[in-house]
């Protein structure tokens, strides 16, 4: 079937909005008819080439929509429901057995190889096979191939606009604090940028009913939407070191550090903040692939300090994001308030908006 895309054709490059051939899912994949896809970091850090990916090629990995054809063996959804898509698994390693499958041991194969596990791809132009499987879905794009595992159900009322981002962004973010952390209400917790994931982990924090959320943020408004959203305080770092802001408010440091920033003088603050016995949880993508983060040694011995690294926030997301849907409906996770929309055939100028501050999370749909 032909379908419309957003091509990437070198490093760099801007997308390119083409008519692309897709195929028919085969054993265990699912058609989805894209209503709305989340645009991530995750996706301009493979169009920069922070991420492998093969090129020419469609990434895009916060799709939602609704389920138009499965392949043999699919038993998980049906035609006519509505999904969110999220990472791929392979559902049979021992980390998918434990219900962690962030950590599959086929992770980056079967999320940034762009192709199926059997080589070929769903995605041709003109004959031409392109870069496919983004995190098992490709989701730039009117229709996308899904894999089974990487399927979310979604209850028939689900508003399809919202419900991509579920699938990376907000899953990470919410996750890091509800899974990787499982912070509890009392402590305390330093965010490191104030974007889509940031701000994911404070309203999770809020959830969670912590005592201290510090929200660290250069842009004023989303310093002034983080504590809108129930973050107790928002730090400009450039009013002073993020640290001494920090111990200000709180002396004997956070409970956590949230990074969203993987850059290592923030990360630095970052460790500079810790209470005794406090956890660091790095979530960015840094620029260079082989970036080295510098632990402070001493400090970070006689704090008792752990540093994890986090993926997809821990979740599993056939458990997790209904968890998050169900607690956004009860109105007290509102990360519709990060969400911007922007038709599909906006992309690049969705790109350069979320570059500039002007909006958190753009959600590209399809009229």
């Amino acid at each position: 079937m032909q379908i419309k895309a957003a091509v990437v054709h070198e490093v760099g490059a801007d997308f390119s909005i083409e008519n692309v051939e897709l195929g028919d899912p085969q054993a265990g994949e699912v058609l989805v008819e894209i209503a709305s896809v989340g645009l991530c970091h995750t996706d301009l850090a493979a169009q920069h080439g922070h991420l492998p990916f093969p090129m020419p090629g469609v990434v895009g990995h916060e799709g939602a929509g609704v389920v138009t054809a499965v392949g043999d063996g699919v038993t998980k959804v049906a035609v006519g429901d509505k999904v969110a898509l999220t990472f791929n698994s392979c559902g049979e390693c021992g980390s998918c057995k434990k219900s962690e499958p962030g950590y599959c041991l086929d992770f980056m194969a079967l999320n940034f190889g762009g192709v199926r596990p059997d080589g070929s791809s769903p995605i041709s132009s003109d004959g031409a096979s392109l870069g496919s499987n983004f995190f098992g879905q490709s989701s730039f794009a009117s229709a996308a191939i899904a894999n089974q595992r990487n399927v979310v159900k979604l209850a028939d009322d689900a508003d399809l606009t919202l419900a991509g981002p579920l699938g990376c962004g907000i899953q990470t973010g919410a996750g890091a604090v509800m899974n990787s952390f499982d912070a509890q209400a009392g402590e305390s917790l330093l965010v490191m940028g104030g974007g889509s994931v940031g701000l994911s982990g404070a309203l999770a924090a809020v959830v969670r009913d912590l005592a201290t959320i510090i929200v660290v943020e250069p842009v004023a408004a989303r310093r002034e939407l983080a504590l809108e959203l129930g973050a107790t305080h928002a730090v400009d770092p450039a009013a002073g070191p993020v640290s001494e802001q920090v111990r200000a408010i709180i002396p004997a440091g956070v409970d956590y550090v949230l990074d969203t920033t993987a850059n290592s003088a923030v990360l630095g603050e970052g460790f500079a903040s810790l209470a005794h016995r406090g956890t660091v949880g790095l979530i960015g993508v840094p620029a260079d692939p082989e970036a080295i983060m510098a632990v402070p040694m001493i400090p970070a011995q006689v704090l008792g300090a752990r540093v994890i690294g986090i993926v997809e926030g821990d979740s599993d997301p056939d458990v997790f994001i209904p968890e998050l849907a169900a607690l956004h409906a009860a109105g007290r996770f509102p990360y519709d308030r990060l969400v911007t929309t922007l038709p599909f055939d906006q992309i690049n100028e969705a790109v350069a908006a979320q570059a500039r501050g002007e909006a958190i999370k753009v959600v590209l749909t399809f009229g």
